[in-house]
């Protein structure tokens, strides 16, 4: 394991995002933000909290997990680990900001897309997301990026938030994740 980011850098990366995310979101636009499960509804909960500060007043803020949205379940070994989505506002006609953690081959935010449209149907969906590792296999891209990095496909990107890890920090991991 190789640590990619240490805490600082991942804060610079985050900070970054942020400034992406500020800087292009009409002030008056009626807002949500979704985290994909658990990553990203983190990093969503940070940026959520910055953003109201800048823009003053509410922003919904929903958690999607996209387990029954993804299209290798069948192939997955052993029972799914189905955790909650909340989502318990309306979505239509809102500028919905999807966060997530990495991007690799597009095919989570392809399901996070397709369970947010069972909510409703938002005036536009944007994509922030902290490391875009590239190699994707969907012509999926973010609008908003904390850090890019060349990974091979051989190799996976792990990101570790204190709230659910102790510590920020994004780590190089030999093997893929198993499928």
């Amino acid at each position: 394991m190789e640590e990619l980011l240490n805490q600082e850098q991942v804060q610079r990366a985050l900070d970054d995002l942020y400034q992406a995310v500020a800087s292009h979101l009409p002030a008056k636009a009626p807002l949500a933000i979704i985290g994909i499960r658990t990553r990203g509804e983190i990093i969503a909960q940070r940026l959520g909290a910055r953003l109201a500060e800048r823009f003053g007043g509410q922003i919904d803020h929903g958690v999607l997990d996209i387990t029954f949205y993804r299209d290798d379940l069948a192939r997955r070994k052993g029972a799914p680990l189905v955790r909650a989505t909340e989502i318990d506002f309306d979505l239509d006609d809102k500028l919905v900001l999807l966060v997530d953690d990495v991007l690799h081959t597009g095919r989570s935010v392809r399901a996070a897309i397709a369970a947010i449209m069972d909510f409703g149907r938002p005036r536009a969906i944007r994509l922030a997301v902290l490391i875009d590792r590239g190699g994707r296999e969907l012509p999926i891209a973010a609008d908003f990026v904390g850090r890019r990095l060349d990974v091979p496909d051989a190799l996976r990107v792990q990101v570790n938030l204190t709230e659910a890890d102790g510590k920020d920090a994004v780590f190089l991991i030999k093997g893929k994740r198993s499928s």
